[in-house]
């Protein structure tokens, strides 16, 4: 643990996270950044899972299932982005937060959820205009749960 907190370390020299350290207006917008993208990231998947679960039933899976999987890829990468600018100003406090690990946790069991149904059958089907399976469903459940407990654990890190 020593060797990992040693090389999170000097995160915390790095420009970025100087600049982010010594301006609290660059801090503001890059903490807003991160909570847009959040909403652009969760928005996205909650609206494909809320349909694939059969709400909106009159717009067509094929349609915007692809669109919603890339607003949701774009909110991730801003997320990604923002998250480590955010994390490089104090590595180490958050390396050893519990609501930052179950949060890296929990995103993590998202983003397999989501690897495992685009790669699946079903959604290949739902894509070709088939109905969607009780798997994909069950699926798009499970991802409800487990993004807003995502957000839960993201809120919970600064009561920590």
């Amino acid at each position: 643990m020593d060797l990992f907190m040693g090389w999170l370390e000097p995160l915390a020299a790095t420009p970025v996270a100087r600049f982010l350290i010594t301006s609290s207006t660059a801090y503001l917008l890059v903490n807003a950044a991160h909570i847009l993208s959040l909403g652009m990231l969760f928005g996205a998947i909650l609206a494909l899972d809320l349909r694939l679960l059969g709400m909106a039933r009159p717009i067509p899976l094929p349609v915007i299932a692809p669109y919603l999987s890339r607003l949701a890829g774009i909110g991730l990468s801003l997320a990604i982005i923002t998250g480590l600018c955010l994390f490089s100003v104090r590595p180490t406090e958050y390396a050893t937060n519990p609501a930052f690990l179950w949060k890296l946790g929990l995103i993590a069991l998202g983003l397999a959820n989501a690897v495992a149904v685009h790669r699946s059958a079903g959604w290949k089907a739902v894509l070709a205009g088939a109905s969607t399976t009780s798997g994909l469903r069950i699926s798009a459940a499970l991802s409800i749960v487990i993004w807003i407990a995502a957000v839960v654990a993201g809120r919970w890190i600064g009561f920590i």
